[in-house]
């Protein structure tokens, strides 16, 4: 039994004007609820700072970039896979960091732009009340605000360059258009809200699951099934119109560079040569069991890490919502089982019901399928609003007759999360003071005046100091989260880029300065050598130039254990992007090419001995210092081996390195490994006996 269940229980409803009037009666109460909206988004901006998260520095900026200028000509990969993302929902933050607005500026409008989710909210909440008094269903709507509102990742992106936010707002946009069908099933709303989410979808893929979802409301419109079906044609092609027009600019770009119009994503269909053509799918927060994704509104609660996010995000609203919505349905099987003939209820409250049901329906089906694609909830963050929506209108539902009851509940709730908002939440990925500019970036004159090609080191592609740089000039990031290979398509690309650019060729990586290998402390020259070297490239150590970054605390520093002391300087709030010119390589790499290969064997037999945890297969082997080393994007692993031993890391969990053997027996025959997922970490274990 569900909520449709319960909605096809109530009769089609011919809707008039009179059924729209306590809506539009509700006017004067809006003015207030969104001007509150704003001054709350605005004033917690403030409070919580400057977000300078990895993601605005590896992409934001450089999406809004790329969106503006044409980078294809003289970029590749340079902010990684992420380069090639529809950029428009980032434009506008690029062209206020341009137009040299203040930090606090840019943050407060972007503040106010995503209180809008608030108000769409407030209109959705609007629809599903089911009181006839005006103020009554101001209330309903008002808490249904302040339940958005305590979603700790709604607060996290208020202010923020993130475009989940930002594209939240077309999807709630369509899904008000959706949910006024339910009292006019009108052919404009329909068109109307499938060009909004198609659009939605376009700008951040991951909007298509609100987006489809919205053919569950279609089904559930209080109209025959003939203009059900006839809906539901509309709303498709209006969808797709809608994708179409916003992705075609830059599909167009994609399909002449990579002949795919999605590129990197859905190269499993397209099959571009110059990325993997494996599915991509990021298993970091999808459930790897039915017990954990039945489990998973309940460690919402919880507040941890990586459970639903990477940050400290606790929700008890999706908790409430489940025990709420079964309380309500075991009340409903009650009085129905009591009575055979329902209540009579007026026209409009028949519709508000039947928009809760459908709203609901529609909420589930997005909530299974959210979970086996992603589970993480900065892609969730549209159907969330739609989910604070779902829950108030149970608990009015719930508590018809006892309004004291319902308050003191939602009073609860508030409290509750409230509390876990404030000790248990990380709100800023990245929290900085605010002053200055957003990218307070100083650049040597001679890279403000000569266009070069950098090679960026490392999964931090840096590629936000690209537009403070010489005009002309171009990124690749080939050593990072996708390693870039010399041969094939990939190392044919680069090295054209080398070429053309040649000889103000620069490297480009995080750090004060390069080090000597005997000073046992990264990044050091023959590191850096190593991975330059297969594009017969090294480091002129002797030509470094040094980019500061005020207001950026600098990465977490890389040394090695000695018994020499290590002098550190203070941590400031500084950040360094060292480049340093780059010269042909003459030196053989033939032992180095050679001790690769060997890695290479090694490691495709660990790949082959547990295909489930190492996912994308084959990507390019980095080999640098005795060490040859894997990255795989849909697992986060990382793969070695260095010093005779074989091992694998799930970085971004903090988990301990595992050991799987000796290289040497991995060498002279495949092993067997018992491995798998469990509570969202990997695990392998070594079955076959070492040799002796």
């Amino acid at each position: 039994m569900s909520l449709y269940d319960v909605s096809s229980q109530l009769p089609v409803v011919r809707t008039s004007s009179r059924a729209a009037e306590p809506v539009r009666a509700a006017m004067r109460y809006r003015l207030p609820v969104y001007v509150a909206s704003a001054l709350f988004a605005v004033v917690l901006n403030y409070f919580l700072g400057k977000d300078m998260a990895w993601d605005s520095l590896n992409y934001h900026l450089y999406a809004g970039f790329s969106a503006i200028h044409d980078r294809f000509s003289h970029d590749y990969f340079a902010a990684g896979p992420q380069s090639y993302i529809e950029p428009y929902a980032y434009a506008p933050f690029y062209l206020m960091v341009r137009a040299g607005l203040p930090a606090l500026v840019i943050g407060s409008i972007l503040a106010a732009v995503h209180s809008i989710v608030l108000w769409l909210t407030f209109e959705l909440a609007l629809l599903v009340s089911p009181a006839a008094d005006i103020r009554a269903r101001a209330l309903f709507g008002v808490c249904a605000v302040a339940m958005a509102l305590i979603n700790p990742i709604l607060l996290q992106q208020i202010g923020t360059s993130f475009a989940d936010i930002t594209t939240t707002l077309p999807v709630l946009a369509g899904w008000v258009l959706l949910a006024s069908a339910m009292r006019s099933a009108a052919m404009l709303r329909i068109v109307g809200a499938g060009l909004l989410l198609g659009a939605a979808s376009a700008l951040k893929l991951t909007n298509a699951l609100p987006a489809f979802a919205g053919f569950i409301v279609l089904f559930m419109l209080p109209i025959s099934a003939r203009k059900r079906l006839s809906r539901s044609f509309q709303f498709a092609i209006s969808l797709g119109l809608g994708f179409v027009l916003a992705a075609a600019p830059w599909s167009y770009h994609l399909w002449t560079e990579f002949h795919n119009p999605l590129f990197p994503l859905f190269n499993q269909l397209f099959r571009s040569p110059e990325f993997t053509t494996a599915p991509l799918i990021h298993y970091r927060f999808i459930p790897g069991t039915l017990a954990e994704a039945l489990w998973r509104p309940l460690a919402m609660v919880k507040p941890y890490n990586m459970v639903h996010e990477e940050l400290r995000a606790p929700d008890i609203r999706y908790c409430v919502l489940l025990v709420a919505s079964l309380a309500l349905l075991g009340n409903w099987l009650w009085t129905r089982s009591r009575s055979k003939s329902p209540r009579p209820s007026d026209g409009d409250s028949v519709l508000a019901m039947r928009t809760l049901a459908a709203l609901g329906c529609a909420l589930a089906v997005d909530w299974a399928v959210w979970l086996k694609e992603s589970g993480n909830s900065r892609y969730f963050l549209p159907m969330s609003c739609i989910a604070a929506v779902v829950i108030v209108g149970v608990l009015f539902r719930l508590f018809a007759g006892h309004p004291k009851i319902r308050n003191y509940v939602l009073a609860a709730i508030f409290a509750v999360q409230g509390i876990q908002l404030c000790m248990g939440t990380e709100f800023r990925w990245n929290s900085v003071p605010w002053g200055g500019s957003w990218f307070q970036i100083t650049v040597p004159g001679k890279l403000a005046r000569e266009p070069n090609l950098y090679l960026t080191m490392g999964i931090q592609s840096n590629s936000y100091v690209l537009p403070f740089l010489a005009s002309g000039s171009g990124f690749v990031n080939f050593s990072g989260g996708y390693a870039l290979a010399p041969h094939g398509p990939n190392g044919a690309r680069v090295k054209a880029l080398i070429e053309r650019y040649a000889p103000h060729l620069r490297f480009l990586l995080s750090g004060e300065r390069l080090y000597a290998d005997r000073d046992l402390r990264e990044p050091h020259i023959s590191q850096v050598d190593d991975a330059l070297g297969r594009f017969g490239l090294k480091v002129d150590s002797t030509d470094c130039e040094r980019i500061v970054i005020n207001g950026l605390p600098p990465p977490l520093e890389v040394t090695f254990v000695t018994s020499t002391p290590v002098k550190r300087e203070p941590r400031r709030n500084v950040s360094y992007v060292l480049s340093c010119h780059l010269v042909r390589q003459t030196a053989s790499r033939a032992a180095l090419i050679a001790d690769k290969r060997r890695a290479d064997l090694v490691l495709d037999r660990l790949e082959d001995a547990c295909p489930q945890l190492f996912q994308p297969r084959r990507p390019f082997t980095e080999y640098s210092g005795g060490a040859g080393v894997r990255v795989y994007l849909n697992t986060d692993l990382v793969a070695w081996v260095n010093h005779g031993a074989v091992r694998f890391q799930q970085t971004i969990q903090g988990d301990d390195a595992i050991y799987v053997g000796r290289e040497s027996d991995w060498e002279k025959a495949p092993q067997k490994l018992e491995c798998g997922r469990r509570n969202g970490s990997y695990f392998a274990r070594l079955l076959t006996a070492p040799a002796r």
